[in-house]
């Protein structure tokens, strides 16, 4: 299954294009995860190519089973540069969790709550691979960007989560988004 989402371009912003991850972005993944700044938001760090080829099939495998889907964000003028991620994992009857995360040299351009955005709507109203009525966002506490971006698109500070290490070292936020609220 090949899905394709777009986000239109807003003001100075060029349109982006949400596709499934290919093989041929390992380079670009490979140099993301080599950014200090985004290793220490994420759970888990590609710290070779061999990690991030077992990252990519785990997203193909994701979309095969119904579990994950997982989008390269790239820009609607080039396909072949990915400048960020955001994905939909399935976890239990009717909820799924959001995640995602921008390159280091496309930070600061609205694309993670654009991406976000577009992926939400998507997962809440116009998939039907699995039925979902409720999407979380979960950060880390200090990490006030991504704070910034589920307020933007929508969801809702539901609750304070306290730390889990080793995996989650320090507290975290839970924001809810559900299909009742999906006309944001």
């Amino acid at each position: 299954m090949k899905i394709i989402l777009s986000a239109p371009r807003t003001g100075g912003a060029a349109a982006l294009r949400l596709r499934p991850w290919r093989f041929d972005d390992l380079p670009a993944l490979v140099a993301a995860h080599r950014d200090p700044g985004l290793r220490r938001w994420l759970a888990g760090h590609l710290v070779d190519e061999t990690a991030a080829r077992d990252w990519l099939d785990a997203q193909a495998d994701g979309w095969m089973d119904g579990t994950r889907f997982s989008f390269a964000v790239v820009t609607a003028d080039d396909d072949h540069s990915p400048v960020g991620h955001v994905v939909v994992k399935a976890t239990t009857a009717g909820v799924a969790e959001v995640g995602y995360w921008t390159a280091a040299h496309a930070r600061g351009r609205g694309i993670a709550a654009r991406a976000v955005e577009t992926v939400s709507r998507w997962a809440l109203a116009e998939q039907e691979m699995v039925r979902l009525n409720q999407l979380e966002l979960l950060h880390a506490k200090d990490n006030h960007a991504s704070c910034r971006v589920a307020n933007k698109c929508g969801y809702t500070l539901q609750d304070l989560l306290p730390a889990e290490p080793p995996t989650f070292p320090g507290e975290g936020h839970r924001h809810v988004r559900r299909a009742a609220e999906n006309s944001i």
